[in-house]
């Protein structure tokens, strides 16, 4: 287990993550809401490990980071033209979508039912890591009940030894984890409200659901 620190040594982190990664290992990495844990989304001994280490079932598929919006059409089946407009104003940030995988990937990130869930990150040294290793799977950075951890020692407290290596970026910027939009259907809909506003995303498609535990 080894921890990086991104402020002085950006290229040394970034290589050692990428390396953890093509091992099956998992790695902590800083984002533009909190810290993540993230593995190879293509392996799936990789993607068991990360449930694993945050006591999670195949239940609960991890989401996908991606480190440029054209990558999403190499991943999903259809984007509507709405959500495609939408993509280009909020991406990259906070905005998570779910949308049908395309059926010709190679990958098990557990029950999805056909379905991926992705998102670019704003945080620019989590993207450039991502040009390097690929889409990652990627989930908050803390034991399933726990709080979200917003910095590199909340992470490693809660994850320890599960995860070789740590990149530590500081504090993250915001502890609102991103809006997750359910794009599956007909009828789109907020699956978890977060940093972006059922505002915005009504302005580019008024149709949208809230969530249903929504105020």
């Amino acid at each position: 287990m080894t921890t990086r620190d991104l402020t002085t040594d950006l290229e040394g982190g970034i290589a050692a993550a990428s390396q953890a990664v093509r091992a099956g290992q998992l790695i902590v990495v800083p984002t533009d809401t909190v810290y993540g844990v993230g593995a190879d989304a293509f392996s799936p001994t990789a993607v068991r490990r990360l449930l694993d280490a945050k006591g999670r079932t195949r239940s609960q598929p991890p989401p996908v980071l991606i480190g440029r919006p054209e990558t999403l059409d190499a991943l999903v089946a259809d984007v509507p033209g709405w959500l495609r407009r939408l993509l280009g104003e909020v991406w990259p940030g906070a905005l998570t979508v779910v949308l049908q995988a395309q059926p010709s990937l190679t990958w098990d990130l557990g029950e999805t039912h056909g379905t991926v869930a992705v998102r670019v990150p704003a945080d620019e040294r989590t993207r450039r890591l991502l040009d390097v290793t690929g889409p990652l799977a990627v989930s908050s950075a803390n034991r399933t009940g726990e709080p979200p951890a917003t910095t590199v020692g909340e992470a490693e407290e809660m994850l320890g030894d599960n995860v070789t290596v740590y990149l530590d970026g500081g504090s993250t910027a915001d502890a609102v984890p991103s809006t997750i939009l359910d794009a599956t259907g007909s009828s789109p809909r907020v699956l978890r409200h977060g940093a972006v506003a059922l505002e915005t995303l009504h302005a580019f498609n008024n149709t949208i659901e809230p969530a249903q535990d929504a105020p």
